[in-house]
């Protein structure tokens, strides 16, 4: 069954998510999530440590899957996917910004961001996007730079993108700021609304930091593994 979902790229239909511990019990990480993702927003889950937005981040991005419940995407459900067809989902529509860069050490910034498209097969020109791209973070200047010649923010900017490379419709990150000082934090998220306008993508992103909420355009709240909406 196809799902019409005008103006929502992504929703969750009462998703459950459980560990199994040690000695044979679950744990409840998520109970009961339905939320809608608005194509061309930036939507923050934020939460304390272990409230669970990680998990639900996770869940969103295909990188893991729910115990129950259902993830729309393109009208479908990629719950009933197979694995293969979520890796094609995570290559070509997905990009990924996490809280550590992993930047690859000995590959150049212009590597780095060119390293994504050769992953998701982008036909078009490289060179062109890959300078497009360092342009929109403010590093083109820092092409033929190595990571370990750039700062912990500047890192973070080539993780950016990286993740848009390949022109991804929806792009989820982890506590992308998690790492920066204050300043540099909202650089970045001036970068994301920026990217939302000139690249008609869509973010989300997990945050613990209350400082940066102002730049969400739909807030959720995660604690004990529920979710409100702000």
């Amino acid at each position: 069954m196809v799902i019409i979902m005008k103006d929502v790229i992504l929703k969750t239909v009462g998703i459950e998510r459980n560990f199994a511990l040690a000695d044979g019990t679950n744990l409840q990480v998520l109970k009961n999530i339905t939320i809608d993702i608005t194509k061309n927003s930036l939507t923050i889950l934020k939460g304390r440590s272990g409230s669970g937005k990680t998990t639900l981040l996770n869940l969103l991005g295909a990188l893991d899957m729910p115990n129950s419940g259902q993830i729309v995407f393109g009208g479908n459900d990629i719950v009933k996917y197979s694995e293969a067809r979520r890796e094609q989902l995570r290559r070509n529509k997905f990009g990924f910004i996490f809280q550590s860069v992993s930047l690859i050490p000995i590959m150049t910034v212009y590597e780095n961001v060119d390293f994504s498209l050769r992953l998701s097969g982008y036909k078009k020109n490289h060179k062109e996007r890959v300078e497009q791209c360092l342009h929109m973070v403010g590093l083109q200047n820092r092409a033929d730079h190595m990571p370990s010649e750039l700062s912990g923010g500047e890192q973070q900017r080539v993780a950016i993108a990286r993740a848009i490379a390949h022109q991804p419709e929806l792009i989820f990150a982890d506590e992308p700021t998690a790492e920066l000082d204050s300043q540099t934090s909202i650089h970045v998220m001036e970068i994301f609304k920026g990217l939302i306008s000139e690249e008609n993508v869509t973010i989300v992103m997990t945050t613990h930091d209350t400082r940066l909420m102002e730049a969400g355009d739909a807030i959720y709240t995660v604690e004990d593994g529920e979710i409100n909406h702000e």
